[in-house]
């Protein structure tokens, strides 16, 4: 089972707009959620599902709304989560931001967009591309003789359209890895991950069916090509796009669809591994006298040295009554950010294996009152392209259309830096 009706509610709980879907919950019982929801936050216990007698609430918050979703009966709650935050997606497709104002200046797509998305409490279609065939935001100038129904609503491939057509041919492939990683004041690495996304845009006429082979360490058990001269990876948490046949990949791992038009996220992964931190950061505290203080950071690149970290900055903490700043960088500026209590060194270039100082001086009223407040760790941000810390390769892409043109497939591999903290002692 899935939502008997959707609201949108206004920061203090207003109903903006709503569908009902089923008629089996009245729209007045959305009058209790939002007493329900300061109880609960009063309390401390705030939770994703809130009950009322037999209706249950599930919520998501997006900027100043609530979408809401109603329901009866045991539903299936991760679906009716993916609903609300698919709606969000494709609300902020349409108009950009997903606020107060744009819900009440576009009441008429936005109601048209709800009948389309769910039936009868299911998710119908949920792609922005698709939808906007035929809810443009200009619905008053839609003549009634040409409104159809895109043929790609009532098609097995609902996500892609027929008919494309490019003069030329291309498939660009992005493959991002996040590094997340904290490491503890003595410099032992607490937690450390790699979250993965491919991503795609396509250029391709027709319909065209595109298979990619990665390094997957399962596929080269299967195919027997596991040894040292192959290099793979274990790939885990693997999650797809809707095009992706997922049958074809429990049988033998192939990654085999027919693709969306245009950029789309073919899928995600997460590897539970020890990464070693590619960007090392020290740093001493120097305190003199009760009057001032003096911070030194070392950052070190310990990847390759023939990649390069660009647009790296370094958070630096330091006390909340600190003040008249002065730096000493090596490379890039430094610059005192008092409202968050930071110093950020950024760095625009930033080669493996070179390593830079920063040296700030701050004069301190009170001494004493850092030592109560302890110290937030430093954060790390950067971005380095022609690299992935996994080691995970795009072996190939075909590209199989009936037509049977030629087609150019580009890979472009960037790691950057996800929740990366180094604490401090």
């Amino acid at each position: 089972m899935s939502a008997s009706a959707v609201f949108i509610l206004d920061v203090k709980g207003k109903p903006l707009i709503s569908r009902n879907y089923k008629g089996d919950v009245a729209m007045s019982e959305i009058e209790h959620f939002m007493p329900l929801l300061m109880q609960q936050e009063e309390e401390g216990a705030l939770a994703p599902l809130l009950s009322h007698g037999r209706v249950h609430f599930l919520w998501i918050k997006h900027s100043n709304l609530y979408l809401v979703a109603t329901t009866l009966k045991n539903a299936n709650a991760s679906l009716v989560y993916s609903f609300l935050y698919k709606t969000v997606e494709v609300f902020s497709e349409y108009f950009k931001e997903l606020e107060e104002e744009s819900i009440r200046d576009n009441f008429v797509i936005v109601y048209e967009l709800l009948d389309e998305l769910m039936d009868f409490g299911f998710p119908q279609t949920t792609d922005s591309k698709i939808l906007q065939e035929y809810i443009t935001q200009q619905g008053n100038k839609l003549e009634t003789g040409k409104s159809r129904v895109p043929p790609t609503v009532t098609n097995a491939v609902s996500w892609r359209s027929e008919g494309i057509k490019y003069k030329k041919n291309e498939v660009f492939i992005d493959v991002i890895e996040s590094v997340n990683l904290l490491v503890n004041a003595n410099g032992s690495v607490l937690l450390s991950e790699i979250v993965g996304t491919i991503k795609l845009k396509v250029f391709l006429s027709g319909m065209p069916e595109l298979r990619l082979g990665l390094n997957d360490r399962v596929l080269f058990e299967l195919t027997g090509l596991s040894g040292s001269k192959n290099k793979s990876v274990e790939l885990e948490d693997v999650k797809f796009h809707q095009c992706v046949r997922l049958s074809r990949f429990d049988n033998d791992r192939t990654i085999s669809f027919i693709p969306p038009d245009g950029d789309f996220e073919l899928m995600s992964y997460r590897l539970s591994t020890q990464v070693k931190p590619l960007i090392w950061i020290e740093s001493v505290i120097e305190k003199f006298s009760h009057s001032r203080v003096e911070i030194m950071v070392k950052a070190k690149g310990q990847f390759k040295k023939q990649s390069v970290a660009n647009g790296v900055e370094i958070s630096v903490p330091v006390p909340s009554d600190a003040d008249s700043p002065k730096f000493k960088t090596s490379v890039g500026s430094a610059k005192y950010v008092p409202e968050k209590n930071v110093v950020i060194w950024s760095i625009k270039s930033f080669p493996g294996g070179k390593e830079y100082l920063m040296r700030a001086h701050f004069g301190l009223p009170s001494v004493e009152k850092e030592e109560v407040e302890g110290r937030p760790p430093i954060g790390v941000k950067f971005e380095i392209p022609y690299f992935t810390v996994s080691g995970i390769q795009v072996r190939y892409m075909k590209i199989i259309e009936k037509s049977g043109y030629q087609a150019l497939p580009w890979v472009r591999y960037i790691t950057q830096s996800g929740d990366y903290q180094l604490r401090t002692s």
